[in-house]
């Protein structure tokens, strides 16, 4: 083998390389929620639309108002991935439309990611009745029991049992 040919394969080798690391490398991009399409929130107007014509134009809300049909909710929120990282949140935008008793739109809040807040999830545990089992106790609790005979359910179809 020459020392060309050898040059060449480990050219080649290196570029191979490249390009097989150069794809893993390519972040996406999640869009979650709502996208505005045609229509923006922000062209909502308080006090001229109404809730149709909100539907109409920015379509089903993400979520409703938990007390009341008030309030619709609408969640945008786009996520970025690289490689085998986590993802990150790159925005996200909440949009919360108040209507009035007419049915007519009182009020546009708009939230984004520094709104928001982390939430400490308790670490406490709720105790159960009962005892605790070892695992040899698991393996081998049933040992020695006598089961049950079988009892026909009474909403079974088919003849009487033996």
């Amino acid at each position: 083998m020459n020392r060309r040919s050898l040059m060449a394969r480990k050219l080649f080798f290196v570029i191979a390389t490249a390009a097989l690391l150069s794809a893993c490398a390519t972040a996406t991009r999640d869009y979650q929620g709502y996208v505005a399409d045609e229509v923006a929130p922000a062209d909502i107007q308080p006090g001229e639309d109404t809730r149709s014509t909100v539907l109409a134009n920015l379509g089903s809300p993400s979520t409703t108002s938990m007390f009341g049909d008030d309030t619709w909710i609408y969640f945008t929120a786009t996520r970025e991935r690289f490689a085998f990282y986590h993802p990150r949140v790159v925005s996200r935008e909440v949009i919360a439309i108040s209507f009035g008793e007419d049915d007519v739109v009182e009020e546009i809040v708009e939230y984004d990611e520094t709104d928001g807040r982390i939430i400490q999830y308790a670490a406490r545990e709720t105790p159960t009745r009962g005892r605790q089992l070892g695992l040899l106790e698991q393996i081998f609790g049933n040992v020695g029991r006598v089961a049950l005979p079988q009892q026909r359910d009474p909403g079974q179809i088919g003849g009487p049992s033996n």
